[in-house]
């Protein structure tokens, strides 16, 4: 077979187009929440050229794009390859984009693979927070009801959001992930780190998925007057929330040199009354914590409670923490893996392997599926920013090896 005759025009047309359907002006960055008339209009571009290569679109009952080419016969299996197009606020151009796009090349330039390109929907968890929806409805892990719990800034929850673009409880059951009828999933992604940049490696092979524990933490102290209030008589709870996030950063980074590296992150912070004359009465943050093992997780969660209690309890406040999402570390299938690594070795390339510390859609379905995902090279590790940024040519250079790899 000759190679796969990838082009890095048609990549490039198809990441600027996609990215240009947002909600926010490029300059401040590319928005497209789930559901949202950005959103939709890039989701029909990508229908729009995939029945340009001879793939017939639907949309399941979870609200994913699934492009199947005609050629295919009834009940014969294919491959899935894709990712999201859906954003977080102000985003980047490339994250979740280049994996449709990548999926998009290969139905042209390797007509002769079993490949279905799939496009998740609600991966980043901005729109009604949580994250992978999409693939967790159609894997059968999020019912109906959990669904309807679900709302975005509008108020609307998942089903009644979702139902003018495909979204359908009733089929949720009929329509959810059947394994036997697929040969596997694979997700180019950018990166999202500075590592592979650094190294000068354009593609690497993702062998696993760190898994995440999330948190609410809320701090009660007492609300006072700021000035009527001598330092020593005060029950500050957004004062105990910055020690205690404090405390936790430097605990990150003193266990993050270790060999099992871990990540923490305080992203979200509230404080009441957040006047400017009160002394804060309550303080209400978020943890995000992500290890590569369950073993680091759990260690972790035993350390960063007892350091939060112990913050708490030395400034006499009440606390409140408790885990919200508990997703365990994936190891991806180590066959496909290998199939991806031969795949660029035959394009000249020697893959190096990589773990991600982001989750992904590929992280829900690895348990049903074989799964793997490529990695591709983001300038200085920036993500979830305007200033993203990754080559073309790198691009170009996961999806011949995708294609290399699914047509063999």
């Amino acid at each position: 077979m000759s190679a796969p005759r990838v082009e890095e025009e048609r990549i490039a047309r198809d990441i600027e187009a996609i990215a240009s359907y947002s909600e926010t002006d490029p300059s401040v960055g590319y928005s497209r929440p789930t559901f949202s008339p950005s959103w939709r209009r890039a989701r029909d571009y990508v229908i729009a050229r995939a029945a340009e290569a001879g793939a017939e679109a639907r949309i399941d009952a979870a609200g994913n794009v699934h492009a199947r080419p005609d050629r295919l016969k009834e009940g014969q299996k294919a491959w899935l390859c894709g990712s999201h197009i859906d954003s977080v606020p102000t985003g980047g151009r490339f994250d979740g984009v280049v994996g449709v796009a990548v999926a998009l090349e290969v139905l042209r330039a390797a007509p002769e693979a079993p490949v279905e390109l799939i496009v998740f929907a609600e991966e980043e968890g901005t729109t009604f927070g949580l994250g992978m929806i999409g693939s967790r409805a159609w894997a059968g892990t999020l019912a109906p009801e959990e669904l309807r719990g679900l709302r975005d800034r509008e108020g609307r929850d998942y089903l009644a959001a979702g139902a003018e673009h495909g979204v359908a409880a009733e089929r949720l059951f009929a329509e959810r992930l059947q394994p036997g009828k697929y040969l596997g999933l694979i997700e180019a992604h950018v990166e999202q780190g500075p590592g592979m940049w650094k190294a000068g490696t354009p593609i690497a092979v993702v062998t696993a998925i760190a898994g995440r524990r999330q948190y609410s933490c809320a701090l009660a102290g007492e609300a006072n007057h700021a000035g009527a209030t001598g330092m020593k008589d005060r029950r500050d709870a957004l004062a105990g929330a910055a020690e205690a996030i404090g405390a936790l950063e430097a605990w990150a980074r003193e266990t993050g040199a270790e060999k099992e590296a871990r990540v923490l992150t305080v992203g979200r912070i509230e404080v009441e009354p957040n006047s400017v004359n009160v002394i804060p009465g309550k303080a209400t943050f978020t943890i995000d914590f992500r290890a590569s093992s369950d073993e680091v997780l759990s260690k972790g969660d035993l350390d960063l409670c007892a350091l939060v209690a112990g913050v708490a309890a030395r400034r006499g406040l009440a606390c409140e923490l408790s885990c919200t999402e508990e997703l365990p570390p994936v190891g991806l299938d180590s066959g496909l893996c290998s199939r991806l690594r031969d795949a660029a070795g035959r394009q000249g390339i020697e893959a190096e392997d990589a773990v991600s510390g982001a989750l992904h859609d590929t992280a829900i379905l690895a348990p049903f599926l074989p799964a793997a995902m490529l990695f591709v090279a983001s300038r200085g590790g920036i993500s979830h920013n305007p200033a993203e940024f990754s080559r073309i040519e790198d691009v170009a250079c996961a999806a011949r090896i995708v294609a290399e790899a699914l047509r063999s």
